[in-house]
Protein backbone atom coordinates (compact mmCIF):
# COMPACT_ATOMS: atom_id res chain seq x y z
CA UNK A 1 0.00 0.00 0.00
CA UNK A 2 1.00 3.61 -0.81
CA UNK A 3 -0.13 6.27 1.64
CA UNK A 4 0.57 10.07 0.51
CA UNK A 5 -0.20 12.59 3.28
CA UNK A 6 -1.41 16.14 2.69
CA UNK A 7 -0.61 19.24 3.79
CA UNK A 8 1.42 19.85 7.52
CA UNK A 9 4.93 17.88 7.36
CA UNK A 10 6.51 20.40 4.76
CA UNK A 11 9.93 22.29 5.38
CA UNK A 12 12.46 24.79 3.57
CA UNK A 13 14.60 22.45 1.43
CA UNK A 14 12.36 19.32 0.93
CA UNK A 15 12.77 20.00 -2.74
CA UNK A 16 16.37 19.31 -2.59
CA UNK A 17 16.20 15.39 -4.72
CA UNK A 18 13.63 15.74 -6.53
CA UNK A 19 14.22 15.33 -10.12
CA UNK A 20 15.85 18.19 -11.52
CA UNK A 21 14.28 17.69 -14.94
CA UNK A 22 10.50 17.25 -13.37
CA UNK A 23 10.85 20.10 -11.72
CA UNK A 24 11.50 22.96 -14.57
CA UNK A 25 9.01 20.79 -16.27
CA UNK A 26 6.22 21.53 -13.97
CA UNK A 27 7.69 25.19 -13.08
CA UNK A 28 7.77 25.78 -17.04
CA UNK A 29 3.82 24.00 -17.42
CA UNK A 30 2.44 26.51 -14.52
CA UNK A 31 4.56 29.34 -14.95
CA UNK A 32 5.87 28.84 -11.07
CA UNK A 33 8.75 29.20 -9.56
CA UNK A 34 9.16 26.90 -6.56
CA UNK A 35 11.31 28.58 -4.01
CA UNK A 36 11.33 25.86 -1.41
CA UNK A 37 11.60 28.13 1.47
CA UNK A 38 9.47 28.23 4.98
CA UNK A 39 8.42 31.72 3.45
CA UNK A 40 7.25 30.54 0.31
CA UNK A 41 4.98 27.36 2.21
CA UNK A 42 3.01 30.40 3.93
CA UNK A 43 1.65 30.51 0.37
CA UNK A 44 -0.89 27.56 -0.53
CA UNK A 45 0.09 27.35 -4.29
CA UNK A 46 3.71 27.18 -3.29
CA UNK A 47 3.26 24.65 -0.67
CA UNK A 48 0.73 22.63 -2.55
CA UNK A 49 2.22 22.16 -5.96
CA UNK A 50 5.53 21.43 -4.10
CA UNK A 51 4.35 18.65 -2.20
CA UNK A 52 2.72 17.07 -5.09
CA UNK A 53 6.40 17.75 -6.97
CA UNK A 54 7.99 15.64 -4.37
CA UNK A 55 5.70 12.77 -4.46
CA UNK A 56 5.23 12.52 -8.17
CA UNK A 57 8.99 12.73 -8.24
CA UNK A 58 9.11 9.77 -5.47
CA UNK A 59 6.69 7.71 -7.52
CA UNK A 60 8.36 8.38 -10.79
CA UNK A 61 11.58 6.88 -9.32
CA UNK A 62 10.21 3.79 -7.57
CA UNK A 63 7.85 2.96 -10.94
CA UNK A 64 11.09 3.47 -12.53
CA UNK A 65 12.81 0.42 -10.57
CA UNK A 66 9.62 -2.10 -11.53
CA UNK A 67 7.76 -1.31 -8.11
CA UNK A 68 3.63 0.05 -8.35
CA UNK A 69 1.01 -0.21 -5.93
CA UNK A 70 -2.07 -2.66 -6.16
CA UNK A 71 -3.50 -0.16 -3.09
CA UNK A 72 -3.64 3.45 -2.38
CA UNK A 73 -4.69 6.07 0.17
CA UNK A 74 -4.30 10.04 -0.34
CA UNK A 75 -5.04 12.05 2.29
CA UNK A 76 -6.66 15.50 1.36
CA UNK A 77 -4.05 17.26 -1.05
CA UNK A 78 -2.09 13.58 -1.37
CA UNK A 79 -5.44 11.86 -3.02
CA UNK A 80 -4.26 13.34 -6.44
CA UNK A 81 -0.78 11.79 -6.21
CA UNK A 82 -2.73 8.47 -5.15
CA UNK A 83 -4.78 8.61 -8.19
CA UNK A 84 -1.65 9.33 -10.11
CA UNK A 85 0.18 6.54 -8.74
CA UNK A 86 -2.69 4.26 -9.33
CA UNK A 87 -2.84 5.55 -12.83
CA UNK A 88 -6.22 7.02 -12.95
CA UNK A 89 -4.54 11.08 -13.03
CA UNK A 90 -1.96 11.73 -15.76
CA UNK A 91 1.17 13.73 -14.40
CA UNK A 92 0.51 16.73 -16.67
CA UNK A 93 -2.94 17.18 -15.88
CA UNK A 94 -2.33 16.59 -12.11
CA UNK A 95 -0.45 19.63 -11.61
CA UNK A 96 -2.47 22.74 -13.07
CA UNK A 97 -5.45 20.99 -11.04
CA UNK A 98 -3.59 21.10 -7.52
CA UNK A 99 -2.44 24.54 -8.70
CA UNK A 100 -5.88 26.01 -9.12
CA UNK A 101 -7.45 24.01 -6.03
CA UNK A 102 -4.54 25.78 -3.85
CA UNK A 103 -6.08 29.56 -5.51
CA UNK A 104 -9.31 28.48 -4.92
CA UNK A 105 -8.94 27.48 -1.20
CA UNK A 106 -6.26 30.73 -0.69
CA UNK A 107 -9.33 33.40 -2.19
CA UNK A 108 -12.27 31.37 -0.33
CA UNK A 109 -11.54 32.46 2.81
CA UNK A 110 -8.35 34.66 3.18
CA UNK A 111 -8.19 35.30 6.94
CA UNK A 112 -10.17 34.04 10.30
CA UNK A 113 -10.53 30.89 9.51
CA UNK A 114 -8.97 27.45 9.98
CA UNK A 115 -8.66 23.97 11.11
CA UNK A 116 -7.84 22.70 15.00
CA UNK A 117 -7.58 19.36 16.39
CA UNK A 118 -8.95 17.52 19.62
CA UNK A 119 -6.85 14.11 20.83
CA UNK A 120 -8.16 11.82 23.76
CA UNK A 121 -12.00 12.60 22.91
CA UNK A 122 -14.38 10.56 20.73
CA UNK A 123 -15.63 11.52 17.78
CA UNK A 124 -19.06 11.78 19.19
CA UNK A 125 -17.79 13.87 22.47
CA UNK A 126 -16.66 15.93 20.57
CA UNK A 127 -19.51 16.63 17.76
CA UNK A 128 -21.47 17.50 21.17
CA UNK A 129 -19.07 20.48 21.91
CA UNK A 130 -19.08 21.90 18.90
CA UNK A 131 -22.90 21.74 18.67
CA UNK A 132 -22.77 23.98 21.94
CA UNK A 133 -20.65 26.31 19.40
CA UNK A 134 -21.72 25.99 16.22
CA UNK A 135 -24.06 29.14 14.29
CA UNK A 136 -24.31 30.37 11.16
CA UNK A 137 -22.57 33.26 12.30
CA UNK A 138 -19.97 31.25 13.88
CA UNK A 139 -19.53 27.98 12.24
CA UNK A 140 -17.28 25.26 13.00
CA UNK A 141 -17.54 21.86 11.84
CA UNK A 142 -15.99 18.18 13.29
CA UNK A 143 -14.11 17.37 10.16
CA UNK A 144 -11.36 14.78 9.65
CA UNK A 145 -10.82 11.68 11.34
CA UNK A 146 -7.13 10.16 11.68
CA UNK A 147 -7.65 7.99 14.71
CA UNK A 148 -10.34 6.76 16.88
CA UNK A 149 -9.51 9.68 19.77
CA UNK A 150 -8.27 11.85 17.17
CA UNK A 151 -10.78 14.41 16.10
CA UNK A 152 -10.23 17.77 13.51
CA UNK A 153 -11.81 21.05 13.52
CA UNK A 154 -12.81 23.39 10.50
CA UNK A 155 -14.37 26.94 10.70
CA UNK A 156 -13.95 30.17 11.95
CA UNK A 157 -10.88 30.42 14.24
CA UNK A 158 -12.77 32.45 17.24
CA UNK A 159 -15.35 29.03 17.21
CA UNK A 160 -12.51 26.60 17.00
CA UNK A 161 -10.75 28.36 20.29
CA UNK A 162 -14.41 28.04 21.78
CA UNK A 163 -14.09 24.12 21.37
CA UNK A 164 -10.50 23.78 21.88
CA UNK A 165 -11.34 25.59 25.71
CA UNK A 166 -14.91 23.21 25.94
CA UNK A 167 -12.38 20.21 25.06
CA UNK A 168 -9.30 20.99 27.63
CA UNK A 169 -12.07 21.30 30.62
CA UNK A 170 -13.60 17.79 29.33
CA UNK A 171 -10.39 16.34 29.78
CA UNK A 172 -8.78 15.79 25.91
CA UNK A 173 -5.29 15.01 26.05
CA UNK A 174 -4.45 17.54 23.26
CA UNK A 175 -6.54 20.44 21.92
CA UNK A 176 -4.88 23.33 19.82
CA UNK A 177 -5.34 25.24 16.51
CA UNK A 178 -3.80 23.83 13.43
CA UNK A 179 -1.51 25.99 11.12
CA UNK A 180 -3.71 25.67 8.01
CA UNK A 181 -5.37 29.06 6.73
CA UNK A 182 -8.43 27.38 5.39
CA UNK A 183 -11.45 25.37 7.09
CA UNK A 184 -10.73 22.00 4.65
CA UNK A 185 -13.25 19.19 4.98
CA UNK A 186 -16.12 20.83 6.29
CA UNK A 187 -19.15 22.39 4.44
CA UNK A 188 -17.53 25.67 4.45
CA UNK A 189 -15.56 24.51 1.57
CA UNK A 190 -18.68 23.18 -0.91
CA UNK A 191 -18.16 26.37 -3.44
CA UNK A 192 -14.46 25.21 -4.12
CA UNK A 193 -15.45 21.67 -4.50
CA UNK A 194 -18.18 22.41 -7.19
CA UNK A 195 -15.62 24.67 -9.20
CA UNK A 196 -13.33 21.64 -9.03
CA UNK A 197 -16.10 19.38 -10.17
CA UNK A 198 -16.34 21.71 -13.13
CA UNK A 199 -12.52 21.72 -13.94
CA UNK A 200 -12.66 17.45 -13.89
CA UNK A 201 -14.88 17.39 -16.35
CA UNK A 202 -12.85 18.72 -18.97
CA UNK A 203 -9.75 15.92 -17.54
CA UNK A 204 -9.12 12.30 -18.92
CA UNK A 205 -9.09 10.21 -15.81
CA UNK A 206 -9.02 6.36 -16.66
CA UNK A 207 -9.60 3.29 -14.09
CA UNK A 208 -7.39 2.63 -11.15
CA UNK A 209 -4.83 0.03 -12.07
CA UNK A 210 -5.71 -1.33 -8.01
CA UNK A 211 -7.88 -0.02 -5.25
CA UNK A 212 -8.14 3.38 -4.47
CA UNK A 213 -9.38 4.27 -0.89
CA UNK A 214 -11.85 7.08 -1.13
CA UNK A 215 -11.68 10.01 1.74
CA UNK A 216 -14.93 10.48 2.23
CA UNK A 217 -16.59 7.32 2.60
CA UNK A 218 -13.41 5.16 3.48
CA UNK A 219 -14.29 3.03 0.84
CA UNK A 220 -12.61 0.97 -1.83
CA UNK A 221 -12.83 2.30 -5.16
CA UNK A 222 -12.14 0.89 -8.82
CA UNK A 223 -14.05 3.26 -10.78
CA UNK A 224 -13.53 6.45 -12.65
CA UNK A 225 -16.67 8.25 -11.11
CA UNK A 226 -15.79 7.59 -7.30
CA UNK A 227 -11.96 8.95 -7.99
CA UNK A 228 -13.66 12.06 -9.76
CA UNK A 229 -15.69 12.62 -6.65
CA UNK A 230 -13.09 11.82 -4.28
CA UNK A 231 -11.05 14.11 -5.91
CA UNK A 232 -12.89 17.17 -6.75
CA UNK A 233 -15.68 16.99 -3.50
CA UNK A 234 -13.03 16.01 -0.40
CA UNK A 235 -12.37 19.57 0.62
CA UNK A 236 -16.35 19.61 1.46
CA UNK A 237 -16.01 16.61 3.45
CA UNK A 238 -14.20 14.98 6.24
CA UNK A 239 -11.90 12.44 5.51
CA UNK A 240 -11.98 9.24 7.27
CA UNK A 241 -8.82 8.10 6.91
CA UNK A 242 -9.26 5.89 10.10
CA UNK A 243 -11.79 3.81 8.00
CA UNK A 244 -9.23 3.91 4.91
CA UNK A 245 -7.21 1.84 6.99
CA UNK A 246 -9.84 -0.26 8.74
CA UNK A 247 -10.61 -1.51 4.86
CA UNK A 248 -6.76 -1.27 3.67
CA UNK A 249 -6.31 -3.57 6.42
CA UNK A 250 -8.74 -6.14 4.98
CA UNK A 251 -6.81 -6.63 2.10
CA UNK A 252 -3.59 -7.48 4.11
CA UNK A 253 -0.97 -5.65 2.46
CA UNK A 254 2.04 -6.71 2.36
CA UNK A 255 4.26 -3.58 2.99
CA UNK A 256 3.14 0.12 3.91
CA UNK A 257 5.50 2.87 1.69
CA UNK A 258 4.63 6.30 3.38
CA UNK A 259 5.45 8.70 1.16
CA UNK A 260 6.86 12.22 1.95
CA UNK A 261 6.35 14.72 3.65
CA UNK A 262 6.34 14.01 7.17
CA UNK A 263 5.01 10.92 8.97
CA UNK A 264 1.69 12.31 10.45
CA UNK A 265 -0.09 8.58 10.20
CA UNK A 266 2.13 6.60 12.87
CA UNK A 267 -0.36 6.08 15.99
CA UNK A 268 -3.19 4.70 13.18
CA UNK A 269 -0.91 2.87 11.06
CA UNK A 270 0.71 1.23 14.45
CA UNK A 271 -2.85 0.25 15.16
CA UNK A 272 -4.10 -1.10 12.60
CA UNK A 273 -1.12 -3.12 11.31
CA UNK A 274 1.38 -3.88 14.07
CA UNK A 275 4.70 -4.70 13.02
CA UNK A 276 3.62 -4.91 9.33
CA UNK A 277 6.94 -3.77 6.72
CA UNK A 278 6.82 0.19 6.37
CA UNK A 279 9.20 2.33 4.89
CA UNK A 280 9.08 5.89 5.26
CA UNK A 281 10.63 8.04 2.32
CA UNK A 282 11.08 11.05 4.56
CA UNK A 283 13.07 9.23 6.24
CA UNK A 284 15.83 7.48 3.38
CA UNK A 285 16.69 7.65 0.52
CA UNK A 286 14.34 6.33 -2.68
CA UNK A 287 17.07 3.93 -3.40
CA UNK A 288 17.17 2.23 0.52
CA UNK A 289 13.01 1.93 -0.32
CA UNK A 290 13.18 0.14 -3.49
CA UNK A 291 16.36 -2.11 -1.84
CA UNK A 292 13.97 -2.61 0.99
CA UNK A 293 9.95 -3.18 -1.32
CA UNK A 294 12.47 -6.30 -3.64
CA UNK A 295 13.73 -7.72 -0.61
CA UNK A 296 10.40 -8.29 1.18
CA UNK A 297 9.27 -9.37 -2.39
CA UNK A 298 11.72 -11.80 -2.65
CA UNK A 299 10.85 -12.64 1.02
CA UNK A 300 14.70 -12.75 2.28
CA UNK A 301 15.85 -11.17 5.30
Amino acid sequence: MWIFPGQGGQHAGMLKDVDPALREHVEQMLDLKLLDTDVAYQDSVQLQVGIELLQVSQINSLKASGLKPSLVAGHSLGVFAAAYAIGSLQQDDLFPLVKRRAELMQGAYPEGYGMGVVVGMSRKQVEDLVAQVHSDEHPVYASNQNSEDQTALSGELAAIDQVVKLAKDHGATIAMRLKVPVPSHSPLMADVATKLSALLESVPLTKPNGIYLANNTGHAVRQVPQVEADLSGNLAHPVYFEAMMAVAHDYQPDSIVNFSPGRPFRKVLGQKFGDLHQVNLDQMSVSDVEFLLNKWERGTN
